[in-house]
């Protein structure tokens, strides 16, 4: 049994999925689709950057998404070859709208849509806010809560990321003392996240309500691949039900561990993370520390290989 797990935001770089769009004729027109769905210059953000204006939240979401999109129509590609099943898909915030394009829950166009307006309402927030986000690295739990508890203002545990990576999010000056504390009771490391505000949190409401407008205008039909939510972290088979949690997705935590303890104890021992980098991957091999279990990860030709010939 495989899952497909979708990367989100961090995982950019300048080149990402250019071998695929240099050699397929299908993803040289994703690309073009992407471009006039959007209205952005997708090509040049992803193959020549710079990486500053890749990186900008308005124009990053969309090109890490038609990425994703693209490795996972070369990959799809290869396994209907070879007639092997997809058992779940799941994405990490941003990238479950990936695993929604690849469930067929959404269209290309619905899709990327809606991250382009994702960017632009989480870009509007970030320039009104003055909040952050602190990935905190091997920390208990029990510690953080305690401590996210005790804050003045509003601080969360906005990622559930493995148990070696939680990640707190709220306003200033709050969640930097909160962030000092735990580096002061042992955290191995602190490291404040370059993003523009304090997502994954109650502070990001009003985003919440303008794009919850956004995506009742989407058409929403239930999964064809199992669709592992970031809210729930179990499987969820209906398409309005995926509707309403992706209304919540930007004021609510990230369960990343119950995504994928969920995926593996419904029986998957293959994991293939899709699109740029290893993040997951590495996320996923703390979380199932001392089990057996496979992560690939499919980005250009020589990890495609290399997963093939693995199976």
């Amino acid at each position: 049994m495989i899952a497909l797990v979708f990367p989100g935001q961090g995982s950019q770089y300048i080149g990402m999925g250019k071998e695929f769009f240099d050699k397929f004729e299908f993803i040289k027109n994703l690309f073009d689709k992407g471009e006039n769905i959007t209205n952005l210059p997708l090509k040049r953000l992803c193959f020549e950057g710079s990486f500053e204006e890749l990186t900008q939240t308005i124009n990053l979401q969309v090109s890490l998404t038609i990425t994703n999109i693209a490795c996972y129509e070369v990959l799809k590609s290869q396994l209907e070859k070879k007639s092997i099943p997809v058992s779940f898909v799941a994405g990490h915030s941003l990238g479950e709208y990936s695993a929604l394009y690849a469930s067929k829950v959404l269209s290309l166009e619905d899709v990327l849509l809606a991250v382009k307006e994702r960017g632009k309402l989480m870009d509007l927030e970030g320039k009104k806010s003055s909040s952050a986000m602190y990935a905190i690295i091997d920390f208990p739990l029990e510690e953080l809560e305690k401590l996210v508890k005790e804050a003045k203002d509003i601080v969360v545990i906005s990622n559930y990321n493995s148990p070696k990576q939680l990640v707190i999010s709220g306003n200033v000056p709050s969640v930097d003392e909160i962030a000092e504390k735990a580096k002061n009771l042992g955290a191995k490391k602190v490291i404040k996240l370059k993003v523009s505000a304090g997502f994954h949190s109650p502070l990001m409401k009003e985003a919440e309500i303008a794009f919850s407008k956004i995506l009742n205008s989407l058409n929403w039909n239930d999964p064809q691949i199992p669709f592992v939510s970031n809210i729930t972290g179990k499987e969820e088979r209906s398409g309005d039900t995926i509707k309403e949690l992706m209304k919540k997705q930007i004021t609510s935590s990230v369960r990343w561990i119950d995504c994928v303890e969920y995926i593996y104890n419904n029986g998957v021992k293959v994991f293939v993370e899709v699109g740029p980098k290893k993040v997951l991957c590495g996320l996923i091999s703390q979380i199932l520390e001392g089990k057996t279990f496979k992560c690939y990860n499919i980005e250009n030709f020589e990890t495609l290989e290399n997963f093939l010939k693995n199976l």
